[in-house]
């Protein structure tokens, strides 16, 4: 039985849709990348992401899309907390583990009532909204003021889901390991919950 769930969100432009590494895409929404091939949608959820893949190739790529790939700040970063835990809070999600990067947010999430699905697109809201409504939406200064905000956030999660005490620790461990292994300070937030078995 599903006990919880490690699930990945990216920035717009952080892991695209024909990426030679895979992707989780079926599809591409985007006219300015289909010329990069079609969608390399992998079965796997094991991380593709030390796969060897051209660099160049990939920096094409973001150049090609609509607006810049969005780099969350480290002040972007609190205010994307600061959302996530008025949301846990409504919500009552449990999240055993955040780490919130430039270009992802990994989480370790109980089962709850809600598909995990609806718990990030509650997440990923909450976080746009926060962001807006502070002036540190990082797409605000790409469109004509009165014009609807493109989503910070790329479409869609990565997931994996846990059936084992051992395998939400390792969850755990994986996240909270993830700013350190980018040469970044551990991270705390107040969203937080420690994992009891």
């Amino acid at each position: 039985m599903v006990i919880a769930s490690h699930v990945i969100i990216t920035a717009y432009g952080f892991w695209l849709p024909n990426e030679e590494r895979g992707s989780w895409s079926d599809f591409i929404r985007s006219w300015e990348l289909l010329r990069f091939g079609p969608a390399t949608k992998v079965g796997t959820r094991r991380s593709v992401a030390r796969r060897p893949y051209d660099r160049e190739r990939r920096a094409a790529m973001a150049r090609a899309l609509k607006y810049p790939e969005v780099k969350f700040s480290g002040e972007q970063a609190l205010w994307i907390a600061r959302a996530f835990a008025e949301q846990v809070a409504k919500s009552g999600f449990l999240i055993y583990a955040l780490a919130i990067l430039p270009g992802h947010v990994h989480f370790v999430v109980s089962r709850h009532r809600y598909h995990v699905e609806q718990v990030t697109n509650l997440l990923k809201g909450a976080a746009t909204r926060m962001l807006t409504s502070h002036g540190m939406h990082p797409m605000q200064r790409l469109v004509p003021p009165g014009t609807t905000l493109p989503s910070p956030w790329a479409s869609g999660l990565w997931k994996v889901f846990l059936d084992s005490p051992q395998d939400v620790i390792r969850s755990i461990d994986y996240c909270n390991d993830n700013p350190i292994r980018e040469g970044r300070k551990p991270q705390r937030w107040s969203c937080v919950t420690s994992y009891r078995r």
